[in-house]
């Protein structure tokens, strides 16, 4: 499949209210975050450099928006954090996600390259824990991204007790398993996933969730970890 690619910003509005569309489509509830976030995450990257924010679309030779991807360029840690990546349903297990998936880690190079590095260090992603699933499809669903992930070079680390903050005011921090892909080693160490942790919690969670400081410092010390 050929695809298309589009570096979504602010002057591609439209094309962001597609990509959502497909969002709200794909994600449920417990897992969505508020969609005004993927627009402030975009104000906020035109004036963060070397901080970035990313928002790939893929589209087909039809001009159908098939997958999308973003994430996080970390300056301080010169670390890439991916938050969403998904493929359209109807187009899946044809390669597209990998594809996809190759071409935000591409992106995101590039922003290591634009702050001054020779290349991206790590790049990290949180996933579900398979054990936490509640039916037997989740948990089957959580499986094949785990395998996914591992398959583009992605390893799981163990090491910390990861907890994703919570996405709404109501809600609790989630434990989850925390992938990581190295370009600089074999196996990341553990300070430095650390030092990844602080800035996703600080860059992503605080500045752009809105998420209080005190919640956050209470789920990195929950982890063992000093604060932001």
């Amino acid at each position: 499949m050929k695809i298309v690619w589009e570096t979504i910003d602010l002057d591609k509005l439209p094309l962001l209210e597609e990509a959502i569309v497909l969002y709200d489509q794909i994600f449920s509830l417990d897992v969505k975050e508020p969609n005004l976030l993927f627009l402030r995450s975009l104000e906020l990257a035109k004036h963060s450099f070397p901080n970035t924010y990313r928002f790939l679309a893929g589209y087909d030779e039809g001009k159908q928006l098939v997958s999308f991807a973003t994430g996080h360029y970390l300056a301080d840690v010169n670390a890439a954090f991916i938050v969403y990546l998904a493929a359209h349903p109807e187009v899946r297990n044809k390669g597209l996600g990998s594809k996809t998936l190759l071409k935000l880690e591409t992106l995101l190079n590039e922003d290591a390259n634009k702050a001054g590095n020779k290349s991206l260090s790590s790049v990290i992603l949180e996933t579900e824990k398979r054990e936490l699933a509640h039916t037997e499809e989740e948990k089957e669903n959580c499986v094949k991204r785990q395998r996914f992930y591992e398959r583009n070079g992605y390893k799981p680390f163990g090491e910390i007790s990861y907890l994703q903050p919570p996405l709404h005011p109501s809600g609790q921090a989630l434990p989850m398993t925390l992938y990581v892909k190295c370009f600089d080693a074999s196996h990341p160490a553990k300070e430095n996933v650390q030092k990844i942790i602080r800035a996703m919690y600080r860059e992503k969670y605080e500045f752009v969730n809105g998420i209080d400081r005190w919640v956050l410092e209470d789920g990195l010390k929950r982890m063992g970890m000093e604060g932001i």
